[in-house]
């Protein structure tokens, strides 16, 4: 029976349109029946997958807000601001659990890192997960003195408990190495030093497992021995390899001077001078010969950050 046969009304002296109705309701099983006959435009074949794939998420990066935490919450969730985090830990809560806010999903870019670089990285938004800490900073009073001379606000236990249990939680899921969880100071360090010199990367390291940290007794045994200084050049070379972006031509400039000050934010705080000495040589050979022993001594070449085309307020 064709389809016009099928469908079309017939006239009748009565009823004739409940009977079209009826004839109508019976076909619609095969009208659709019909329709799923029709073939797709394409099939995808998921059969075959490429080993060479990773996480878009190959960085944590931690921050403070240098604000309060309804102040913090409004600046990363008002359009207005243009800045975001995937995550924001409160400070002053006595709720329990304790809150951690998500603002942007994991798979999003939150625009966090700003201009930023790490080994051959550049604009670490579209490749990291952010998580701003509710924290006020040093004291603007104390700006013209060295990091470890200003009074920097405290990190409470309560707030480093769940940024460790989070922390630990997103490495884990997204297979972030411990040279790639870093502080905004690491990438950034001519513009930014938080989370500054109270933050507790020690303890993030050896109490959750996230981050890198020195072996101790390493580090002890290099500072035992005469190690031969590096010059500049070295110093370059050394800091390059481990991850952070400056050139490597042989002079010691401002330049040099903030990657080292953001090295020694992370792992020597006591001390933040921005100049070589024989501590941060020990340490920084430590945390190589632990993470990057397989790695050829050459860095790559240092190329300029390219423009990030999103907003990076940060």
């Amino acid at each position: 029976m064709g389809w016009r046969r099928l469908l079309a009304p017939r006239p009748s002296a009565s009823g004739g349109a409940c009977r079209f109705a009826a004839r109508w309701f019976w076909s619609l099983p095969l009208i659709l029946l019909l329709g799923a006959c029709q073939p797709a435009p394409y099939r995808l074949n998921q059969d075959h997958q490429s080993a060479s794939q990773n996480e878009r998420i190959a960085f944590l990066i931690l921050h403070y807000t240098d604000e309060e935490d309804a102040r913090s919450l409004r600046l990363l969730t008002e359009p207005e601001h243009k800045v975001s985090a995937h995550y924001l830990i409160p400070r002053d809560t006595d709720e329990q659990p304790f809150p951690v806010y998500q603002l942007v999903p994991d798979s999003q870019r939150a625009w966090h890192a700003g201009r930023s670089r790490w080994h051959h990285y550049a604009g670490l938004n579209a490749s990291s997960l952010g998580i701003e800490i509710v924290n006020l900073g040093y004291d603007e009073k104390d700006a013209a003195l060295p990091a470890h001379l200003r009074h920097w606000q405290p990190y409470p236990s309560a707030q480093i408990a769940a940024l460790g249990a989070l922390a630990r939680d997103l490495v884990e899921r997204y297979q972030i190495p411990p040279t790639q969880v870093l502080a905004h100071s690491d990438v950034a360090p001519e513009r930014k030093q938080d989370p500054g010199p109270r933050f507790p990367w020690r303890e993030l390291a050896l109490r959750y497992g996230v981050g890198a940290w020195p072996d101790e007794a390493r580090v002890a045994e290099l500072r035992q021995t005469q190690l031969i200084p590096w010059d500049a050049l070295q110093w370059q070379q050394q800091l390059a390899r481990y991850g952070y972006g400056l050139p490597q031509h042989g002079a010691w400039d401002e330049q040099s001077r903030a990657v080292l000050r953001a090295f020694q934010l992370h792992f020597r705080p006591a001390l933040v001078t921005g100049e070589p000495d024989a501590e941060c040589q020990a340490i920084l050979t430590a945390l190589l010969e632990r993470y990057f022993r397989n790695q050829a001594e050459t860095p790559l070449p240092f190329r300029p950050l390219h423009t990030d085309a999103r907003p990076h307020a940060r």
